[in-house]
């Protein structure tokens, strides 16, 4: 008798395929075999996921920022836009600027691609779910000489042979969670890469408007030497009159004509730092330099009162802190993955179709043929490659863990840092206000003076020197003001909300 394998081969047909003949002998036989089949599949579906459970680590929040204490009670008008946060400036120009921002600039579209590549990769990983399933046909035939050696009249070398579809499936069964925790880090990874999307936004939006506010700072800068040299410029006209009249001597022209010059070198030299950001302004809004020209637009009034909130609110207002978290989730489930190395691994073959000698009656009930098999796998011995990966996996985790509470940690130090810088940048304008109005006050005793005859032109200079320095100064400060401003609201996380990152 020849010695039968479960499935019904003998052991010189263990390794080829299945076939079977429909018939009422088997039928009721198979119908049994079936139901086993799909109960083991039932089995393997249900399995377990392996690997710890994810929970968010633990961050230091303080209860209060530092510097809320000097701030004023928020008002709903005092709340950054919904949004788009740099209309709380009502600036159009900059309204205009920054639309131009989210359609063109490419540093906005690469980061926009990168999330669309992570969301694909989710379906490529989710597809480990399902089983593969091949389709196709064939024809072959065969004719061999007669007068070949050993050629037999019984035993013809002629046929020919047709199969369709045929139709082969293969199935891993995620019997461990292995599937299911590598489209939980997809899944991870891809939310991150949309907090990192909305966090270049951010950063792109704010550098903007930094360096808006910059160049509009500049041009206040050149506002006042302009004004400064038309003032200079009279000056020297007096003097030289004074001068031809024998009032004044030649020392005093000279020192008017240098400080006309000198000034007007200062004027010159803002338009180099002016140009500078002009340029840097168009290349965020997706233009080559020379198709871009900003208008200038002196700075007038100072930055709008930006409410910090809560700290606790910071977790979920900054994108890279969302971004970070996430990839804390992705580690916890490569750990997972590589846990489930440790399991066997279950495989579900199958195929079927027609195969006949002649095409008239290939698809009759008797040319069909299928095939069933299972397959259980455990790998016994890999010289520690399985604990190597799994100790990698849980390194990984512990450091996304510090990556994410650093950020936390930055982002609490760059709110306070700007808190600060704003408290502080507000009581120097007062102090600087006051330091301008007494510069002037002194050049105007000084002029009177030495149109008197009382003082010579050098006091004069001295006065006008100190004016302009202190002039100068205070347009600095209101600049600083208004990127200490931008700054903030970037800190604080412009407008988004961790409810904005897609669930996929």
């Amino acid at each position: 008798m020849t010695a039968r394998t479960p499935f019904g081969e003998s052991p010189t047909q263990r390794n080829k395929p299945i076939l079977f003949r429909p018939s009422r002998a088997i039928g009721k036989s198979w119908r049994v075999r079936r139901a086993e089949v799909l109960s083991v599949a039932v089995l393997l579906l249900g399995g377990c996921t392996v690997g710890p459970k994810y929970v968010r680590p633990a961050a230091e929040v303080p209860a209060d920022y530092k510097e809320s204490a000097n701030f004023k009670t928020a008002q709903p008008s005092d709340a950054s836009a919904k949004g788009k946060w740099w209309e709380v400036y009502g600036d159009p120009q900059l309204d205009a600027l920054e639309e131009q921002v989210s359609v063109s600039n490419q540093s906005l579209k690469a980061a926009q691609a990168q999330f669309l590549e992570a969301r694909a990769a989710i379906r490529t990983v989710r597809a480990g779910y399902f089983p593969t399933v091949t389709v196709g046909a064939s024809a072959s035939g065969n004719r061999q000489s007669q007068n070949r050696a050993l050629a037999s009249n019984t035993a013809l070398g002629n046929y020919a042979d047709y199969q369709l579809p045929p139709i082969d499936a293969a199935w891993e069964p995620d019997v461990w969670g292995r599937v299911r925790r590598a489209v939980e880090a997809a899944r991870s990874e891809a939310q991150a890469t949309a907090a990192d999307l909305a966090n270049i936004d951010l950063s792109l939006h704010a550098e903007l408007a930094l360096d808006y506010f910059q160049l509009r700072g500049l041009d206040s800068q050149k506002q006042l030497l302009d004004s400064t040299v038309t003032s200079y410029e009279r000056a020297l006209q007096l003097t030289d009159s004074r001068y031809k009249g024998g009032i004044a001597s030649a020392v005093d022209v000279a020192q008017a004509q240098t400080q006309l010059e000198t000034t007007r070198a200062q004027a010159a030299d803002v338009e180099v730092d002016r140009t500078a950001f002009e340029h840097a302004i168009a290349v965020l809004i997706g233009k080559p330099p020379y198709q871009f020209s900003q208008q200038s637009s002196p700075l007038a009034n100072p930055p709008p009162a930006i409410p910090p909130g809560l700290p606790s609110d910071l977790l979920e207002r900054r994108p890279d802190i969302a971004a970070a978290e996430r990839r804390v989730q992705e580690a916890n489930a490569q750990i997972g993955v590589a846990r489930a190395a440790y399991f066997p691994i279950f495989a579900l073959t199958g195929g079927g179709g027609f195969e006949s000698s002649r095409i008239g009656n290939l698809l009759d009930g008797p040319s069909g043929f299928w095939s069933l098999a299972g397959s259980a796998a455990e790998l016994i011995f890999d010289g520690g490659q399985r604990r190597g990966i799994s100790e990698e996996a849980r390194a990984n985790y512990d450091k996304s863990v510090d990556t994410y509470r650093q950020t936390t940690l930055t982002a609490f130090q760059e709110v306070e840092d700007n808190l600060a810088a704003l408290r502080i940048l507000e009581d120097e304008a007062k102090t600087q206000n006051a330091a301008v109005a007494a510069a002037e006050h002194s050049l105007d005793l000084s002029n009177s003076r030495y149109k008197g005859g009382v003082a010579n032109y050098l006091e004069v200079t001295t006065a006008q020197s100190a004016a302009l320095g202190n002039e100068r100064a205070a347009v600095d400060v209101l600049t600083r003001r208004m990127a200490a401003s931008v700054l903030l609201v970037k800190a604080l996380g412009g407008s988004w909300n961790v409810s904005q990152i897609p669930s996929l």
